[in-house]
């Protein structure tokens, strides 16, 4: 085998493990600390968004409603996966926001959890709604 077919191999691998990887968010622990629209349980799941018109538009209202999220900053951004960190004013907790586009479904699948502590008083539920409400308020999702 030479040095092309072992490259080509091995980028083929990580393409087919990431591409596996980008159908689903991380799990959320068992805390209540965590909603998620690929949860099982109805503690943690929250509806997903259902996108209406283009994606494209509907994805980059997403980035802008994010955006304007009060102490939320974008710290990674791929073709269908996105990722922001939100800071609380008081005592700097972060919270985890993964949004994951399925083109296929036309859903915004979405999960926002806690690094750390038990409960968290409904905020990450609340964050995700806040959400639905300005894209939907946008018209980009029902």
């Amino acid at each position: 085998m030479n040095f092309k077919t072992l490259v080509y191999i091995i980028f083929m691998t990580f393409g087919t493990i990431s591409n596996a990887a980008e159908k689903n968010l991380p799990p959320c622990p068992t805390s209540p600390n965590c909603v998620s629209s690929q949860a099982a349980d109805k503690a943690h799941f929250i509806a997903p968004f259902k996108i209406v018109g283009a994606i494209d538009v509907a994805s980059l209202a997403l980035k802008n409603a994010l955006l304007r999220q009060s102490r939320t900053v974008i710290t990674q951004e791929m073709e269908n996966t996105l990722h922001a960190e939100a800071t609380s004013l008081i005592f700097r907790f972060v919270d985890d926001v993964d949004i994951l586009l399925d083109s296929e479904a036309r859903l915004f699948h979405i999960r926002s959890a806690s690094r750390v502590g038990y409960g968290d008083f409904g905020v990450n539920r609340k964050r995700v709604e806040n959400l639905r409400s300005q894209l939907q308020a946008a018209g980009v999702i029902e």
